[in-house]
């Protein structure tokens, strides 16, 4: 059973406002939702949540429409729509619409130039969907040292864009976000260096494991498992006792080989679409490898019809997890320009402290734009000479792996990618969405502490400046 501890939603030393300059106050007026405005596709409202993850584990956090996750949100690919978004809490907000190529001005980020929601007020987004497959929406605003604000949340919901034509080889579809709650910051074990996030609870969409309605299936299903991980900051490792997961796409972008694995590795804001063929009737736990967090709460039961009893769990055989076997034989046609290096390093920042993180040398705000022409393809190196794993994350445009820890590859095409502590990944995106774009490690906590730069289109205006401090 998780350990809960019962959250308020608001320090009582309430962050400062992020500085608006003239250029966003006038933008922010000008979306406000008018009355008299044609009536929106969906409507989102950020507002406080009281979930109640397992008994007596009550969890209170901000969230969208009264839930956490929000909705699921089901657009037709290439159809516009029209989004308004009411933000019913004391500060500035904004929701930033993951692995859509969307302008710069709706994409959700404020360093991109996309006006802040602010309090009590609205904003309208329209825009058209693409590319299809499983996306995502959620907060993108900094949180620093204060874990009641951003990704910490339950501002977060999938966002999936229907496509022109499915095969549909499956019999039933399954949506699961996993998040992890009560988190602080501390130091594991005897270690006494820098500070981490750790986190109390874990649920499954909104409920701990053992708590909420099984995943009923009937012997011979195919079941389509959109997987999401909406973790501010932890990697998940997840199993099916007796079964495998057949990826057919990562980060909703079908994989060229679909493989079955025993285990998938998600890093924070990855998505993995996976189809189980059910072939082993009983009750078993699909849950997280480790078993602190399982027990803690991340996973969920998968009983079959006519069977009872406890749940079952045993370790999966050792399965590593490798994005190339999804790929096909390097086949990418070379970059236009030589290739981009992208150097992520720490500072130490003291014991009892947060480390802070440069790229190239340098920490956001001051870190150096990447440069680029419209409609040329780029090669990016991201080394990676930290101890740390990194989700980095490109706004705006989707990327190719070309080589990965020394295997070189083609056709895995993401939006994150993990990049292992002391290894070199080296990916492809073509520069086809003029505007700012944001580039980003997606661990909230390094985001913060200065792993961001900009994506800045030869002969476009920059975006205007954002003052970010770290809230305490």
């Amino acid at each position: 059973m998780p350990v809960c501890w019962r959250a308020t939603l608001y320090n009582k030393r309430m962050e400062s406002r992020p500085a608006m300059d003239r250029r966003q106050f006038l933008a922010a007026l000008a979306a406000q939702a008018a009355p008299d405005s044609p009536k929106a596709d969906i409507t989102l409202r950020i507002s406080p949540v009281e979930l109640e993850i397992a008994p007596r584990c009550t969890i209170q956090t901000t969230g969208y429409n009264g839930s956490a996750p929000g909705p699921v949100l089901r657009l037709r690919e290439g159809r516009p729509v029209t989004v308004d978004v009411h933000n019913e809490t004391p500060i500035p907000e904004i929701v930033h619409w993951h692995g859509l190529f969307v302008p710069s001005e709706v994409d959700g980020a404020e360093e991109e130039g996309t006006p802040m929601v602010p309090p009590h007020g609205s904003r309208r987004y329209t825009f058209v969907p693409r590319p299809s497959g499983t996306r995502w929406y959620h907060t993108h605003v900094s949180a620093g040292r204060n874990l009641k604000r951003a990704t910490y949340t339950g501002q977060f919901g999938f966002l999936y864009v229907e496509p022109a034509s499915d095969p549909g080889r499956y019999d039933a579809e399954v949506f699961l976000a996993l998040h992890g709650w009560e988190p602080y910051l501390g130091t594991m074990g005897a270690d006494e260096g820098t500070l981490d996030v750790i986190y109390q609870s874990f649920s499954v969409n909104s409920r701990a494991l053992g708590y909420g309605d099984p995943i009923r299936v009937r012997e011979g299903q195919r079941i389509m498992l959109r997987i999401l991980n909406a973790n501010a900051t932890m990697l998940h490792r997840l199993a099916l006792p007796g079964h495998k997961f057949e990826v057919v796409a990562l980060d909703g972008n079908r994989v060229p080989a679909p493989r079955e694995v025993e285990l998938l590795e998600l890093g924070p804001a990855e998505r993995v679409d996976a189809i189980v063929t059910m072939r082993q009737p009983g009750v078993w736990i699909l849950g997280e490898v480790d078993d602190r967090i399982r027990k803690a709460g991340l996973g969920v039961v998968v009983e079959y019809a006519s069977r009872q009893g406890p749940a079952q769990w045993a370790e999966p055989s050792g399965a590593r997890w490798d994005y190339t076997i999804f790929g096909r034989r390097p086949d990418t046609p070379p970059p236009d320009v030589e290739v981009v290096p992208l150097v992520f390093r720490q500072k130490f920042a003291g014991n009892r402290w947060v480390d802070h993180w440069t790229i190239n040398g340098k920490s956001f705000p001051k870190t150096d734009p990447i440069r680029v022409q419209a409609n040329r393809r780029y090669r990016l190196r991201f080394d990676n000479q930290s101890d740390e794993s990194h989700p980095v994350h490109l706004h705006r445009h989707s990327f190719e792996l070309t080589q990965f820890a020394g295997i070189a590859t083609s056709g895995v095409v993401k939006d994150v990618v993990m990049v292992p502590a002391r290894r070199q990944v080296e990916v492809d995106f073509v520069a086809d969405n003029p505007g700012p774009s944001l580039f980003h490690c997606h661990m909230q906590l390094h985001m913060d502490y200065g792993f961001m730069a900009l994506v800045e289109y030869a002969g476009s205006p920059p975006a205007a400046p954002v003052r970010h401090g770290h809230q305490g």
